[in-house]
């Protein structure tokens, strides 16, 4: 009885052992096999689908003044939304609400959450051109899967995207 306990105890370790070399080895083989992703070159902690692609350096180069312009107009929108939500904010706070004004400033707040939407289009359409017609449609995927929570399929797919 004793030696089938230890046998058994031992064949479980080994193969907790082997499973744990396993992994590690997997990690260690995926890490040095993948190419890591190319950093934002406006903000090396923020990630963007564009980084997912294997761009080479010269579409990196011309993807940086691309990202400078949609970053700074984009902060400049965001600024403006961000003024009108605190002004809303206010109003809603007050004893007495101007349904009036808050409307107005409702509405601005959509103007510029559409700016920020044409804004988004342009840039999209302005670094697919840098892309190749592969990178393309892994960008897309990508896109589509970030706005997707996670899920890959269309709502426009063959079979209406259930699965």
């Amino acid at each position: 009885m004793k030696g089938r306990l230890l046998i058994a105890v031992l064949t479980l370790s080994l193969a907790v052992n082997a499973s744990a070399v396993a992994t590690i080895g997997y990690h260690y083989w995926r890490n040095a096999c993948f190419t890591r992703s190319a950093p934002c070159p406006l903000n090396p902690e923020d990630h963007h689908p564009y980084q997912d692609l294997g761009l080479s350096s010269e579409q990196l180069a011309k993807m940086v003044p691309l990202a400078r312009s949609f970053h700074g107009r984009l902060n400049e929108l965001d600024a403006a939304v961000a003024t009108r939500r605190n002004l809303l904010i206010d109003l809603l706070g007050e004893d007495e609400i101007d349904l009036p004004r808050t409307e107005t400033i409702r509405k601005d707040i959509a103007v510029y959450q559409d700016e920020i939407q044409k804004e988004v289009i342009v840039h999209i359409a302005e670094s697919k051109k840098i892309m190749t017609p592969e990178q393309q449609k892994r960008f897309i995927e990508l896109l589509r899967t970030s706005s997707n929570n996670g899920r890959v399929d269309s709502p426009f797919s063959q079979n209406g995207g259930n699965h």
